[in-house]
């Protein structure tokens, strides 16, 4: 058992101050690794020599409910003053957490019925606002039913041929020729005004390892967009290099057509170099017009292993092409978060939203914010 100071010689304060939330976690107290990032953030802040910081920031960031303050504070006194472990005899404390079922056994008749699709409708809820990196295969599998009920709503640009209206400019055309149908007699006018077309949507998509949990999430959102506005929708992963999966997701089936991008992808869950892989789609793709006018969607952490301000000249290169850039980070609807990452720090200037990316709710706000771009 280390010594009561936190300063102790034979471990460095970081490794004893991690080793601390395990044993927190060991008494009962679910600590995540948010929570334990939160700690460590605030005992720097109040300084690691200082026990009574130590006592009241660990107390603040890992504990979650009542239940869990006289745990932590056992596990404290035990750890920092030498007398043993909080639980003696090795007996994991488990907590007792009551679940109500979202999905009650179907009652005879009709009435049953409607309890049990109102549960279901309840528990599809949940699972919308649920961080995608937190669920179980079984829901994993629950949200990839619900991607078909994303709205996708194109943003719009205007054209330059004009089409019938009710109102706007005269159609001098359209009038003579009405005109003429009635032998010169005078009629009606007959008005236009501008055409509107869908712009093209660009999504690349981080694949490297700090970015698992989320990938195959955010290529079933580009499936999904890419059904919705056919030969509007481009998407490309990025990690250590730039790979275009739009062919492989072109498939009706978004099973077939995720298995047809995975294979597609050489770095999946590998490295990340941001500025490399954006500065290949540009002068690839981008500058030969697929960039042009377009909104364009990076799905990323900003975790970069390259140069941040290659990254930066790059983003800012892409965003004189595109007509929006708007960056999709999963961290930023948790809270606390920061955009403190190089990365992320490198690139705000150059992007016109940054928003949320880590649940399906965050996914339908993005729909919204790219049609209205």
């Amino acid at each position: 058992m280390p010594s009561a100071a936190l300063g102790a010689d034979h471990l460095p304060a970081i490794d004893l101050l991690v080793a601390f939330t395990r044993t927190v976690r060991h008494s009962g107290v679910a600590v995540t690794a948010d929570r334990t990032h939160a700690f460590l953030r605030a005992t720097s802040l109040a300084g690691a020599g200082d026990r009574q910081g130590v006592f009241w920031a660990g107390r603040s960031t890992l504990c979650s409910s009542p239940e869990d303050l006289e745990r932590y504070d056992a596990a404290f006194d035990a750890w920092f003053s030498g007398e043993g472990s909080p639980r003696p005899g090795g007996e994991p404390v488990t907590r007792a957490v009551h679940r109500a079922s979202l999905v009650p056994e179907a009652a005879a008749g009709g009435e049953g019925e409607d309890q049990v699709v109102r549960a279901l409708a309840s528990a599809n809820e949940v699972l919308r606002h649920r961080d995608i990196a937190q669920l179980s295969p079984t829901e994993r599998r629950s949200l990839a039913t619900l991607f078909a009920g994303l709205r996708v709503d194109p943003p719009r640009r205007r054209s330059p041929r004009r089409g019938p209206s009710h109102r706007g400019e005269i159609d001098p055309r359209r009038t003579l020729r009405e005109q003429l149908k009635r032998a010169g007699e005078p009629g009606p006018l007959s008005h236009r005004r501008p055409r509107t077309r869908p712009r093209r949507i660009v999504l690349l998509v981080d694949v490297s390892g700090s970015m698992e949990p989320y990938a195959d999430s955010l290529l079933r959102l580009g499936h999904r967009m890419s059904h919705a506005v056919p030969g509007r929708v481009e998407v490309f992963t990025i990690g250590t290099r730039l790979t275009r999966v739009t062919t492989a997701l072109s498939l009706r089936d978004p099973e077939e057509a995720l298995k047809a991008a995975g294979q597609s992808v050489p770095d999946w869950s590998g490295g990340t170099r941001l500025g490399e892989s954006i500065r290949a789609f540009t002068s690839r793709w981008g500058q030969r017009g697929m960039a042009r006018g377009s909104v364009v969607v990076i799905a990323s952490d900003g975790w970069e292993r390259g140069d941040p301000r290659l990254l930066g000249e790059q983003v800012a290169r892409l965003q004189r092409l595109a007509h929006a850039v708007v960056w999709m980070n999963p961290h930023r609807g948790k809270a606390g978060y920061q955009p403190v990452q190089g990365g992320i720090a490198a690139v705000l200037p150059h992007v016109d939203q940054l928003v949320a990316g880590h649940s399906l709710a965050s996914f339908a706000e993005l729909l919204k914010v790219v049609a209205h771009a």
